[in-house]
């Protein structure tokens, strides 16, 4: 019987490790972020990132089972996609080297199954629900009906919220990460400063584009000083808030759509107070909201054990052929196929 899952998480550029128990919750778990390693470089190096969790991986686990005791687990959750090719096949293959050792099955997880079920780390049982999922890599609306069943209700059609993010800084020569500093940026400024669109809220529907409202945000910048600190802060707030009120009216929208009053905020934005603070007020609505903690918001192995030791069916020997994919549909999802 599947108890205590080891997670294993190296889809980007953070690798993780993390021990879930189904009796007891999270008994640990350690992260290592390669923010340093590719900043130079202003964004993900893929080479850089695998070779990385290659060395970090074998140390985390030695320090997650310091602090566990040495706990042994009965089976290994691992991200085998969506995510970067070559740095999501060094998670899995020390996975499977992993269970081979201890004679323990594989369970392998969808990465943004695991954001969405970041929330029940509090110990909440959300569903079914609107689920937003919004990061770097992804924004899009999901109808929960319950674990694995997943209606897609609308994605962006082009760039992400947190790309946008990271781009609008990197016009401001913010530096990278580029999303937490034009949200700290932001703390000072003035939110009606700049008249920025909302894109896509003036038709129906609950897809997102947020490329138009880059480039209102590159024509709003030009005219700005690098030396004139007030506007730039206004201008990081009035962009932050035009992604915001998207979000929020999209989430409205769906949840008026569905019929359902309950709303799971899932990804690496989730962690921006300004969005965190907005849905929040839904509860006003009588609409209740879930948000991982900031930390469990981005990447973390924390989320893939808990998705593993839910889907302890899907658990399958370490020699095992599960495939490893860059690219991975969240709703519709064959686990093993």
């Amino acid at each position: 019987m599947i108890e205590r899952v080891l997670g294993i998480e190296s889809s980007c550029d953070e690798t993780g490790l993390a021990l879930y128990d189904r009796q007891h919750g999270l008994l640990g778990e350690v992260l290592f972020s390669q923010t340093a390693l590719h900043a130079p470089y202003g964004g993900v190096v893929p080479e850089l990132a695998s070779r990385d969790h290659v060395r970090r991986l074998p140390l985390l686990l030695d320090e997650l089972r310091a602090r566990t005791g040495g706990q042994r687990p009965d089976a290994i959750a691992v991200t085998a996609g969506p995510g970067l090719i070559g740095a999501l096949l060094v998670g899995v293959s020390f996975a499977r080297g992993l269970a081979m050792g201890w004679n323990i099955p594989v369970i392998p997880v969808h990465h943004l199954e695991g954001h969405l079920l970041a929330p029940l780390l509090g110990g909440v049982d959300p569903f079914p629900a609107v689920a937003l999922l919004v990061s770097g890599g992804h924004t899009m609306l999901v109808e929960v009906r319950g674990l694995g069943d997943y209606l897609l209700l609308g994605e962006t059609l082009d760039d992400a919220a947190g790309e946008a993010f990271d781009k609008a800084a990197k016009m401001m020569g913010l530096g990278y990460p580029g999303g937490p500093a034009l949200a700290a940026l932001a703390e000072g400024g003035d939110a009606q400063a700049f008249g920025l669109p909302r894109p896509l809220l003036d038709r129906p529907g609950l897809d997102f584009s947020f490329s138009g409202l880059k480039t209102a945000f590159r024509l709003a910048s030009l005219p700005v000083a690098s030396d004139d600190a007030q506007r730039r802060a206004d201008l990081a707030a009035s962009f932050q808030a035009a992604v915001v009120e998207t979000l929020f009216r999209k989430c409205r929208r769906a949840l008026e759509q569905t019929g359902l009053r309950r709303l799971i905020v899932a990804g690496g934005v989730g962690a921006n107070r300004a969005l965190r603070t907005a849905l929040g007020g839904l509860a006003t609505e009588g609409i209740a909201v879930f948000i991982a903690d900031p930390a469990h918001c981005t990447d973390n192995a924390a989320m893939i054990a808990l998705t593993g030791a839910l889907r302890r069916e899907l658990a399958q020997a370490a020699t095992a052929d599960f495939p490893v994919r860059a690219r991975w549909p969240l709703t519709g999802q064959a686990t093993n196929g």
